[in-house]
């Protein structure tokens, strides 16, 4: 199992089979789910597969999404990390998204942020992007707020799957 980043509090390694109890308990959540489409998993059989979707995308894109560990408990509390995307949004295509996912009982420790910038830094010092971009409903403030601690932008608002949505973007650091 290959660990990607390690912060003072977190683990952030490939997300495995074993996850997908978490998974479910955070991605079966309403509330989780309120500015993702609001569409929770209805079985742990859709959080498994999930997982074996992202763990193609290492295979394929060489990136995809990591299981976030809290080290205290050992605990898997949701998913953080970047995303090869390849459809066009906001007429952008082949473009790194920062994201990030946690079970409810997780929220308001700051574990969004401090796995955002573990997953920038990977972005730019192991990847050798020149830019990373960050995806939120503008309602979703708490995310917003997330990316920009992570040091993104906002760029413009844009049309997603019907809904306006901020595009924010950091660059490499020169």
């Amino acid at each position: 199992m290959k660990i990607f980043a390690e912060t003072a509090r977190l683990i952030l390694r490939e997300l495995i089979p074993a996850d997908a109890k978490g998974m479910f308990e955070m991605d079966s959540d309403h509330e989780v789910h309120l500015f993702l489409g609001n569409k929770p998993v209805q079985s742990i059989e859709q959080s498994k597969a999930d997982i074996e979707f992202i763990r193609k995308q290492y295979i394929e894109n060489g990136i995809g999404r990591w299981a976030v560990i809290e080290k205290a408990s050992g605990d898997f509390i949701g998913w953080s990390g970047l995303k090869l995307i390849k459809e066009t949004n906001n007429n952008h295509s082949n473009y790194y998204d920062l994201g990030y996912r946690f079970s409810k009982r997780y929220w308001g420790k700051g574990y969004a942020t401090e796995s955002a910038i573990a997953a920038r830094d990977y972005g730019f010092k192991v990847l050798k992007l020149d830019e990373i971009i960050g995806i939120a409903d503008i309602d979703n403030l708490g995310s917003i707020h997330v990316l920009e601690k992570a040091g993104l932008k906002r760029i413009s608002i844009f049309d997603y799957h019907g809904i306006k949505h901020h595009w924010l973007k950091i660059e490499k650091p020169v």
